[in-house]
């Protein structure tokens, strides 16, 4: 019999949890011959969340909880979910029901009959019911993530997905502070089978989502597996000091030729600040990577616990 771990990160998600639980247990009535546990990780919720969950636990044994002393973000709810999990196979699934939990059978199947794959995820082939902009910016993400880093985040890609405990020991020893675990799910490696759904409005709630956050998420992402970022800073100075040394070079001579005075003040007044802007920016790539290291380096934990099911 495998055991089969079900994780879920929870942020004020108090309306779709019973809506979510009901769903699960149709799942796991479909698949007898199989153990689960549901693991929900508290992202420390500002409504009754945590309530929710602890009458779940009260009335199924298999529910187990993790609850945050502070919101430490879902890259922090998912680390934790992985290193609570004790199955053999572990599930990543959202509790707004934007995944289906109808897939987690097909999921298991695919890894038990074909050894070729450690893992199955999901991706959207639309995304019906976002804003137009959203839209926009998420693709371009992509295509510039794709672009940039080695490590490939496929278009449409959810944290929806299926692995192998060996994958999941994988992503464990990858210990970073900085977190973004679609660029890590790719990172480790290991061959993924992916399945396509249409999007699927949440089924209560709001989304947690606003644009600004997705868009600092997305920085976020390239700044963690990629460095073009710096290249990209280090080619404007090798060109701007090219510009320069032209046009000096076409000033003096200018003046020693011809004996034309050096004029062009509001010309000169933007070019400054054309220039400082650029030096803003890339100072500006050069302190998110430092910012990033010196977090590392600080070697503070990536969540706190404030209780357990086992330590109220």
């Amino acid at each position: 019999m495998d055991k089969i771990s079900i994780i879920i990160p929870c942020y004020n998600e108090e309306q779709a949890l019973p809506f979510l639980y009901e769903e699960l247990q149709k799942v796991t009535s479909g698949m007898p011959g199989q153990s689960f546990e549901f693991i929900f990780v508290n992202d420390g919720s500002k409504d009754k969340t945590i309530s929710v969950i602890k009458g779940l636990h009260k009335q199924d044994e298999r529910v187990r909880y993790v609850s945050f002393s502070r919101n430490f973000g879902k890259e922090a709810a998912i680390y934790a979910g992985l290193k609570t999990a004790t199955g053999d196979y572990v599930a990543l699934i959202d509790a707004d029901l934007q995944d289906p939990p109808s897939l987690i059978s097909e999921m298991y199947e695919i890894l038990t009959t074909d050894s070729e794959y450690d893992c199955v995820a999901t991706r959207r082939v639309d995304r019906k019911g976002e804003p137009p902009i959203r839209s926009f910016f998420a693709k371009r993400f992509y295509k510039l993530m794709n672009k940039i880093s080695d490590t490939e985040v496929v278009d449409g890609a959810r944290d929806f997905r299926f692995m192998k405990r060996q994958m999941v020991d994988a992503i464990l020893e990858l210990s970073e502070y900085n977190r973004f675990s679609k660029g890590i799910f790719g990172w480790v490696g290991f061959n993924t089978k992916w399945i396509a759904y249409e999007n699927v409005e949440r089924v209560a709630g709001e989304t947690k989502w606003s644009f600004w956050g997705l868009l600092l998420y997305s920085f976020e992402g390239i700044l963690a597996f990629s460095t073009r970022p710096l290249h990209i800073a280090s080619l404007f100075g090798i060109l701007f000091c090219i510009i320069a040394f032209v046009m000096i070079s076409i000033i003096i001579a200018k003046t020693l030729i011809w004996g034309d005075d050096v004029q062009g003040y509001p010309s000169t007044i933007c070019i400054i600040f054309f220039i400082g802007g650029i030096q803003l920016f890339c100072l500006g790539i050069l302190g998110q990577y430092l910012s990033k290291t010196y977090l590392e380096t600080k070697r503070r934990p990536i969540y706190i616990v404030k209780e357990t099911e086992e330590k109220p």
